[in-house]
């Protein structure tokens, strides 16, 4: 199945200039970006919560980029492993652009919570997320078999079963 937006366009510059347009339109307070070879950052302030998404970026010299699609043997001169790599780039911008899109759509038509949509996001007092502090424990959970029973994730606690 193709990823979404694998054709775009749309620079990556402007594609973080409607993630900043489109925050501010549902009320974020401030917006911060960088980015580096490994990984773009959008953090923004919303809600009284600080959100954080980090962004991984293709490397430059991923295989992907320079081996010719048509012949796996042969490889693909300098600018079109370049084009290839930016087209990338420009894919996963779009593709954290509808994410946010739809996690404040869904917040503005009260389907989930801002805190539901956007726990994995939010920045902690320690500089990590609570993805980070939490997804460890969740495969540990696993991993040894303590799991909350399906049933009981559906019906709560002290609900009949």
């Amino acid at each position: 199945m193709p990823k979404f937006a694998s054709e775009t366009t749309v620079s990556c510059e402007k594609s973080e200039m409607e993630i900043k347009s489109t925050l501010r339109r549902y009320g974020a307070e401030s917006f911060i970006s960088g980015t580096t070879d490994a990984q773009a950052v959008v953090g923004f302030q919303m809600k009284g919560r600080q959100i954080r998404f980090n962004l991984p970026l293709p490397g430059k010299v991923e295989n992907t980029f320079w081996v010719d699609k048509r012949c796996s043997w042969k490889r693909r001169p300098a600018e079109q492993a370049e084009r290839a790599w930016e087209q990338a780039c420009r894919q996963r911008w779009r593709a954290l652009l509808l994410c946010i899109k739809a996690k404040l759509e869904a917040v503005e038509c009260e389907i989930t919570t801002f805190e539901e949509e956007f726990m994995a996001h939010i920045v902690l007092p320690g500089g990590g997320t609570v993805g980070q502090h939490v997804l460890p424990q969740i495969a540990e959970a696993y991993e040894t078999g303590r799991v909350t029973p399906l049933l009981l994730q559906l019906t709560g606690p002290g609900e009949s079963h």
